[in-house]
This record gives structure tokens, sequence and C-alpha cells, in this order.
């Protein structure tokens, strides 16, 4: 398993974290995904040979936030 923390911006309430945590929690390869708003980060732990990171960034982009 591999860990990242991603900074995002435009997160703001809890339909953010469910938004996100949804979305990318649902990723084949993700065992588990924590969304930080006081810190606007992702916390993701998955599996690197199933899912890229810059997949995981497109799925946050998708639901209509920003990866730093």
């Amino acid at each position: 398993m591999d860990k990242a923390t991603i900074q995002v911006k435009g997160m703001s309430c809890n339909h953010c974290v469910s938004a996100v945590e949804g979305s990318v929690g649902k990723l084949k390869g993700v065992r588990s995904v924590e969304v930080n708003l006081a810190e606007g980060t992702v916390m993701v732990d998955y599996e690197a040979t199933t899912l890229t990171l810059n997949e995981i960034k497109e799925e946050i982009e998708d639901q209509g936030y920003d990866v730093v």
C-alpha cells in the first residue's frame, strides 16, 4: 500500500468531504480516504499497482476541486 497526502483547494463543508471521500473511495485500489477540511488535505491509502496518484487527483478535480 502506498500513502499520499494531496493538497486540495475549494473544500469548505461536509458536503465537500462526502463528495471527495465518496468518489475517491469508490476507485478500485483505494483502501481508505480521509479529508481534513482545516488543512485542505486528502489522505489516501491506495494500491499503486492498481491505481496511480494522478488518477486519484483527476477524480478529485472531477468533483470540482483544485489539486495544488
